[in-house]
């Protein structure tokens, strides 16, 4: 069976919402929500091609497009391969040319939506931030609440509380602390036992390889409107990743850190490779700043995540 490829965008308005179009109900799939766009004809790049599908079904001019996240998805009737990209500029007011009706949402309302089960990993790559704070684990509970504030203050929205050499106690006050600073503001990422999960009822879980490895074969550990991570470092991992059903992993490291010194480093085009077959959103991390965002987004992460690299 073909695979088609189709161009799709997440559209982002000035004031942070994003559009989404309901499909038609005689379409494959209508009725359900979707992020709009269109099929790539047969030599077509794909940003000509999203431009031209924005223009037809929205009546807007693209002026600022990024890739976001690459899907091959198998429906029982049809093999797609999603491009998506992140419109943050156009010219023009979008409405429905062709009679679809529209709906601009916060990015935390799309999970409030039915969209095709393609788009599930759209939806994610459309809520979280292209930053990933991880907190460093040489400072104490005082230094690091102060840094984790300056960081909120300086706009991180997701953040991963990482203290390996705590006492479970003291980490956990920690956590108690910290869920306080980023209610409201930022998505917060617990690292443990999943027995803890009950006590951190607003918090995410981000899963050691470890982890991942040892829960893997019981599927996803707890429900969907929970964040749930995972840390990769190999294809192994990434198929545990995606068979556990995961909203999203670090992929490390990039290149050599300071905080393991020792392991064996992908490199770039290794990173770009092994992000091609996977379909959930990926932070790329290990020695990576700001600087090499864009750079992350031609490999197809999602952004970067990072210690040093990100700690205000």
């Amino acid at each position: 069976m073909k695979r088609v490829h189709v161009a799709a965008a997440v559209i982002r308005g000035s004031d942070g919402r994003v559009l989404i179009a309901r499909r038609p109900e005689d379409k494959h799939q209508g009725g359900l929500w979707e992020f709009p766009g269109g099929k790539v004809e047969e030599g077509e790049a794909v940003q000509a091609a999203l431009g031209r599908e924005l223009e037809e079904e929205l009546g807007i001019r693209v002026t600022s497009a990024r890739p976001l996240i690459q899907i091959h998805h198998d429906y029982p009737d049809k093999h797609v391969l999603l491009d998506v990209w992140e419109v943050s500029g156009f010219d023009g007011e979008p409405h429905g040319a062709e009679g679809q009706p529209l709906a601009w949402v916060t990015p935390r309302q799309l999970a409030d939506y039915e969209f095709p089960a393609a788009n599930r990993p759209i939806v994610a790559a459309a809520r979280l931030p292209d930053r990933y704070l991880i907190t460093p684990d040489d400072l104490g509970p005082a230094e690091l609440l102060q840094g984790l504030k300056a960081a909120l203050d300086g706009g991180v929205r997701l953040v991963q509380l990482r203290a390996p050499d705590m006492f479970d106690a003291e980490y956990r006050d920690l956590a108690v602390d910290a869920q306080g600073l980023c209610a409201g503001r930022a998505q917060l990422m617990l690292k443990g036992p999943l027995e803890w999960l009950g006590d951190f009822p607003a918090a995410g879980w981000h899963l050691t390889a470890r982890q991942l490895r040892e829960l893997v074969s019981g599927g996803r550990p707890f429900p969907a409107e929970r964040w749930l991570a995972a840390s990769c470092h190999s294809a192994e991992e990434l198929e545990l990743a995606a068979e556990m059903g995961v909203d999203f992993v670090t992929l490390s490291p990039v290149q050599p850190t300071r905080t393991h010194p020792g392991a064996e480093v992908l490199g770039w085009e290794r990173a770009s490779d092994l992000l091609r077959r996977f379909n959930q959103p990926a932070y790329l991390l290990g020695g990576l700043a700001p600087r090499d965002l864009p750079r992350a987004w031609e490999a197809g992460a999602q952004g970067i995540a990072g210690i040093r690299g990100l700690w205000p």
